[in-house]
This record gives C-alpha cells, sequence and structure tokens, in this order.
C-alpha cells in the first residue's frame, strides 16, 4: 500500500486520462435510439378469472414461442425492405443486421413481450418496434383464425352432409308415400270391419232360420214339411255362402294387415333416420355456434400494450458506463502493473541478497572440528558490515 501511494500521481493520471479518452470516443461514436413496444399475452379462457390466474412456470416457459414470431425472418426481411434499414444502418448480411437492430424477449416470470428496436434514426426506430408489434398480433391472429377456420370448415361439411342425409330422406319418404300409399288401405279396412259386422250379423239370421226351419220341418206333415224342408235347404245355402264370403274377407283383411304393417314399418323406419338426421344437425349446429363464438378464446392473444415512442435519449453511447468502465480500467491496470513492478523488484534484491559473502569474525567459535578436508572447514557465513538486509 505504501508503494502505491507512492506512485499515486501515476495511477490518478492512468484514470483521467482512460476516462478523458471515453468521453472523447463516446462523444465521437454515432448517436443511436432504442424504441420498446410491449405486448401482453392473453391467456385462453376469456374472461374466466381462474384460467387468467393459474399460470405455470411450463406455461410461462411455452409462451417463449411468441418471440419467435416477433423475430421472424420473413418478418424482418419485410420490415428491412420497407423502412431501407440497409441505406441507414450499412450494407450488411441480413442476419448481423438484424443481431444488431431487434431484439425481442418476455419479462421475465410474466406475459409481457418486449420487442426493442435500436436504429440511428429516433422515428424510425419507434416505427419499426410498432410495425413488429402489430404484424406479430396479426401473425398470431391470422393462425389463430386459420385453426379455427379449419375446425369450422369440418364442421360445416358434416353439416352438409347431415342436410343431403335429410334430403335423401325426404326424397325417400315422397317415393314411399307414392309407392306404399296407406290411406287406401286403412279405407279399405274400416270397410272391411263394416262388411264383417253385416256378414255376421246375417249368418247369424241364416243360421236361425236354419233352426227354426229345422225344428217346423219335424212338427209339420205332408205339403207344409216339404215346404219348410225347401226353406231350410236355401237357408243353409246362405249360410255356407256367408260363411264363404266371411271367410273370404278374414283373409283379404290378414293380407291387408301385413301389408299395412309392412308399410307402417318402412314409415317408421324412415321417419327414425329423418329424426336422427334432424337431432344430429341440430346438435351439430349448436356446436357450430359455439365454436364460432369460443373462437376467440381457444388460444391465446396478443394485445399491444405499449406501442413505444419516440425516444429522446440516445441509448448508445452510454457516456456514464462508458466513463465508469474506462475509469476502472484506469485504476485497474496501473495497480496490476505496479504489482507486478515491486513483484520483480523484491525478487531481484532477493537474489543480490543470498548471493553475498559471509564471513565468521575472528574468536567466534564454530563448534565443529577442525581439520585439513573435515567439517570444520566449513565456515559459518555472516553478511559483510554495510550489506544491505
Amino acid at each position: 500500500m505504501s508503494y502505491m501511494r507512492s506512485r499515486w500521481r501515476w495511477i490518478a493520471a492512468s484514470c483521467c486520462t482512460a476516462a478523458g479518452l471515453a468521453i472523447a470516443v463516446s462523444a465521437l461514436e454515432p448517436r443511436e435510439y432504442t424504441a420498446t413496444a410491449r405486448l401482453v399475452i392473453e391467456s385462453p379462457g376469456g374472461g374466466d378469472v381462474r384460467a387468467s390466474v393459474a399460470v405455470s412456470p411450463i406455461y410461462l416457459e411455452s409462451l417463449k414461442t411468441y418471440e419467435q414470431f416477433a423475430a421472424s425472418d420473413s418478418l424482418f426481411q419485410t420490415a428491412v425492405n420497407r423502412f431501407g434499414l440497409r441505406a441507414l444502418v450499412g450494407a450488411r448480411p441480413i442476419e448481423s443486421l438484424k443481431r444488431r437492430v431487434l431484439k425481442a424477449g418476455l419479462l421475465r416470470n410474466t406475459r409481457i413481450l418486449e420487442i426493442a428496436a435500436t436504429l440511428p434514426d429516433a422515428r424510425k426506430a419507434q416505427a419499426l418496434a410498432q410495425f413488429l408489434a402489430e404484424s406479430t398480433v396479426e401473425m398470431n391472429r391470422s393462425l389463430a383464425s386459420a385453426a379455427d377456420r379449419d375446425i369450422e370448415r369440418g364442421m360445416e361439411q358434416q353439416e352438409q352432409e347431415l342436410r343431403q342425409r335429410l334430403e335423401n330422406t325426404a326424397a325417400a319418404w315422397s317415393d314411399l308415400m307414392a309407392r306404399e300409399p296407406v290411406a287406401g288401405l286403412e279405407a279399405e279396412g274400416e270397410n272391411a270391419i263394416e262388411l264383417r259386422a253385416s256378414l255376421e250379423q246375417q249368418l247369424s239370421s241364416a243360421e236361425l232360420e236354419v233352426a227354426d226351419a229345422a225344428e217346423r220341418q219335424a212338427h209339420a206333415t205332408g205339403a207344409e214339411a216339404a215346404s219348410w224342408e225347401r226353406l231350410g235347404v236355401n237357408a243353409r245355402a246362405r249360410r255356407d255362402q256367408l260363411r264363404s264370403q266371411l271367410e273370404t274377407l278374414n283373409r283379404q283383411a290378414a293380407d291387408r294387415e301385413k301389408i299395412l304393417s309392412l308399410r307402417t314399418a318402412h314409415r317408421e323406419r324412415l321417419e327414425d333416420e329423418r329424426k336422427a338426421a334432424e337431432t344430429q344437425l341440430a346438435a351439430l349446429q349448436s356446436q357450430l355456434r359455439e365454436a364460432r363464438g369460443a373462437a376467440a378464446y381457444r388460444g391465446e392473444r396478443l394485445e399491444i400494450i405499449d406501442p413505444g415512442i419516440v425516444p429522446e435519449r440516445p441509448s448508445s453511447p452510454n457516456l456514464p458506463l462508458n466513463v465508469a468502465a474506462a475509469f476502472l480500467l484506469g485504476l485497474v491496470l496501473p495497480v496490476m502493473w505496479f504489482t507486478v513492478q515491486m513483484s520483480y523488484r523484491d525478487l531481484g534484491e532477493a537474489r543480490a541478497q543470498a548471493a553475498l559473502p559471509y564471513e565468521v569474525p575472528s574468536g567466534v567459535p564454530t563448534g565443529l572440528p577442525s581439520g585439513p578436508g573435515s567439517a570444520g572447514e566449513r565456515r559459518t557465513r555472516i553478511p559483510r558490515a554495510g550489506a544491505s538486509g
């Protein structure tokens, strides 16, 4: 520390020189301005508060997908052509131009997407940031609309199929009504019932006449008996004829009932198909209405909450930061240099001290045996008078 204090002028000069150079370089550098637009990513669920609050870290991580929307190469290429960025910044590859001009990312643990554009022209920087934000919103909306349209298109196709099925069922119903009428069979059935009642009544009368003729014939004699016998024969003949008519009528009624039941079954089958198709169509139309109504709430929505302002203070060069960094560098470098210099000096002094000869003053016992070639010949070395250290 004493060594550093003895050279404080050099350190102060280094710091002042570095700060002055930083100020000069910062003054010569071109000014660049950064405009920032911010978007909020609204979670799906619309006005459901629980859906907007239940945000997990995994969900926030998935929102980084929207960073790629804002940082799309095709979108930035459109912005380059629209705002003439190559003429403003310089002709350079689109990748390096994008790295210099554009920065898009989510703010930590939020659903805020920040788009920053840095250009020498403050107004163009704000216009570029706003254009990228609006284009990102439009891109997300178009993708969501395309997905919703695909869903609606599938439902509309199903609706057309159900309508076609209803039309086919209606055509089959009309054809069935023409080919298999039921009203005539029902009318014939009603007439047959009345005719059967009449025939049964006539049959009962004929059987009474037969019985009456047989009883009177049994009690009559002569010509009267023969007359009753003829009446009995006529009554039996009429009875047999009525029975035959009644049997024919019953067979016709059975055939008619069979045909009527078949036609009724056909009608019921078509009616069931029609009702099922109408029920499915109504349900599908309800789902389609719900899908169209909930189209805006199925995915995340992007809304611009801050289109940015025209910056008034340049973002580059950052004079306070440059001066502080230069001052720190001007302080550290001379301190390191003087530390290394002091270390080399101390090392040189230590080596010089180790190379100095030592003598044993006369009259000082060494405590070692003497003799030629013995260890006593080794003398204890002490520094000479005036030697440093």
